[in-house]
């Protein structure tokens, strides 16, 4: 494994992560101790040393499901990132809750599902840039970090947006990381946001590097997925023409003989601002896969 710093944080971060949206349930499958417990071993044992998680994966469920394993093994052991600002309501659905009052009441019960004193970031989760704006918000964040429940603080802007504000003020709010959407199909943080992080030495997490799983190469354009398979919530057209745009990439930019999801998280290695990607794993096979990732660079 391979590791880089997360910008100024000083966090020495494995070059590939666990995401572990799946653990909340919306992705066609439901988890048990033993499945995530197998995943973070082989994840350790591969020299994964980063997890990102979301109190709404889930009601705290994947925090639990992570906090369970992380009681029984060395704490200091794992870069735990995890995130505020939503409130699970059901399948994809979400409350808002964005006030310092609201928020603190989110790290505590964070924490407390995480079984942990410290979470070693915690990140302004796909808020909006009025939601962002709120002093007595980073005020409150900022007492967190002094009083040692919070290592770093990071911001995990939307998909929607071009998350340019949110960028430029992370400094002045004392956040040390970016988490954005990046792939080989959505290129735009390449415009500006990749580059404010480099100018402004701000770490970043790259999510959703496989593109909802479209680059793993196992789906052709006329793929259905299941219900309750956050996918089969995807516009059929705009799923159909990235699948399409997938069998390109496959025939005229993967290596042949190379595994396409493993050249999928390479690539988005390959840019000087993404300190790590963090692609979500359903099994212990596909852990290992994605740690071979590394091996590309």
């Amino acid at each position: 494994m391979k590791y880089r710093k997360l910008g100024s944080t000083g966090l020495e971060v494995s070059v590939i992560g666990v995401g572990t949206w799946q653990f909340g349930g919306e992705w066609g499958k439901n988890f048990v101790q033993d499945e995530v417990d197998a995943i973070l071993d082989q994840a350790g044992e591969l020299g994964l040393n980063l997890i990102d998680t979301a109190e709404c994966y889930g009601d705290h469920l994947s925090e639990r499901l992570i906090g369970d394993y992380l009681a029984r093994r060395k704490r200091e052991d794992w870069i735990v990132a995890t995130k505020f600002g939503h409130h699970f309501q059901g399948h994809l659905e979400r409350e808002q809750l964005w006030s310092a009052d609201e928020v603190l009441k989110q790290l505590d019960d964070s924490l407390r599902a995480l079984k942990s004193e410290y979470v070693d970031l915690y990140q302004f989760h796909s808020g909006t840039d009025q939601q962002f704006d709120n002093d007595k918000l980073w005020s409150m964040l900022d007492r967190q970090v002094q009083a040692g429940k919070i290592r770093h603080l990071g911001v995990s802007i939307s998909a929607s947006g071009s998350g340019r504000h949110q960028t430029e003020s992370a400094s002045s709010v004392g956040a040390r990381a970016i988490q954005v959407v990046y792939n080989r199909l959505d290129r735009q943080p390449e415009e500006e946001i990749l580059p404010l992080c480099l100018q402004h030495q701000l770490g970043v997490l790259a999510r959703v590097p496989l593109a909802s799983g479209y680059l793993s190469g196992k789906y052709k354009p006329g793929a259905v997925f299941r219900q309750g398979d956050v996918r089969e919530r995807h516009n059929p057209d705009t799923r159909r023409n990235q699948l399409q745009e997938v069998a390109e990439i496959a025939a005229n930019e993967v290596p042949p003989g190379t595994d396409m999801a493993q050249w999928a998280l390479a690539w988005c290695l390959r840019h000087s601002a993404v300190s790590a990607v963090i692609p979500g794993c359903k099994n212990v096979q596909q852990v290992i896969s994605n740690a071979a990732a590394a091996e590309l660079l």
